[in-house]
């Protein structure tokens, strides 16, 4: 069982620790419990791990977080995974710091990156865990605010939820999305 897990974020050290890059984030965890490290490919820095018999195809798309759908569709055709084994990690302003919601499906909700995603795979059935980075933002100041660092007082929740997302993945990839959102939708 092949399993493709895409971290959505920005490339480039300027990006590194801001909202915006939490997929990056929870990947480089997923990452870390295997000691694999990500090595630049077409349209994305990749890695692959096995996790209870199942092979974790980590991806970063290289393409910007707007036009992710590219380095998703690519990647999905070149490792021929189906999209029910595909998981999308984004960050959501529009759910609470640090409240994780996993669908099979849904909109975009105003994320350029599942809004491209959507456009490249021609659907809003594929698998996503939405990373809550709250609203903590003036009116026109979304753009700075999910390109901005976590505030001090954010990184002992963001870690511990890091380590919860890493866990949805695992149990995404073994039980299924269904298990899996009953287990991590009303924590």
């Amino acid at each position: 069982m092949k399993y493709l897990i895409i971290g959505l974020g920005n490339p480039g050290d300027e990006y590194i620790n801001t909202r915006h890059n939490i997929g990056f984030e929870v990947l480089d965890s997923i990452a870390k419990v295997s000691n694999a490290s990500f090595l630049l490919d077409k349209l994305g820095l990749i890695t692959e791990i096995k996790y209870k018999g199942r092979n974790l195809i980590l991806l970063k798309p290289t393409t910007y977080m707007n036009l992710s759908g590219k380095a998703v569709n690519y990647w999905m055709q070149k490792q021929k995974i189906v999209i029910e084994n595909v998981l999308i990690i984004t960050d959501d302003i529009n759910l609470p710091l640090g409240k994780l919601r996993i669908k099979s499906k849904g909109s975009d909700g105003g994320h350029n990156g599942l809004k491209n995603i959507c456009q490249v795979l021609n659907t809003t059935k594929y698998p996503r865990l939405r990373f809550g980075i709250g609203r903590n933002y003036s009116f026109g100041k979304q753009s700075d605010f999910v390109l901005s660092s976590w505030a001090q007082d954010e990184l002992e929740l963001i870690k511990n939820k890091v380590e919860e997302a890493k866990n949805a993945v695992f149990s995404f990839s073994t039980v299924g999305i269904e298990r899996t959102m009953s287990a991590y939708n009303n924590k």
